[in-house]
């Protein structure tokens, strides 16, 4: 992983400039990997960023 790049993305996501998913994709994580670097760095996810990331969204159907 480098540090730079997480470093970038944590930046840009906490100004709202990218997305979740853009920034952890910047950074080179998962977004469930970049959300826990979020919470180790007090930067606040929200609940419905929270659920699309994990697939929490909507139930996962068989069909």
């Amino acid at each position: 992983m480098a540090t730079n790049g997480l470093s970038s993305a944590l930046t840009l996501y906490g100004a709202r400039t990218l997305t979740l998913s853009q920034a952890a994709a910047q950074a080179g994580l998962s977004e469930a990997e970049f959300i826990e670097q979020l919470e180790r760095r007090g930067i606040e996810v929200t609940d419905s960023e929270r659920a699309a990331a994990l697939g929490r969204e909507q139930p996962a159907r068989a069909d």
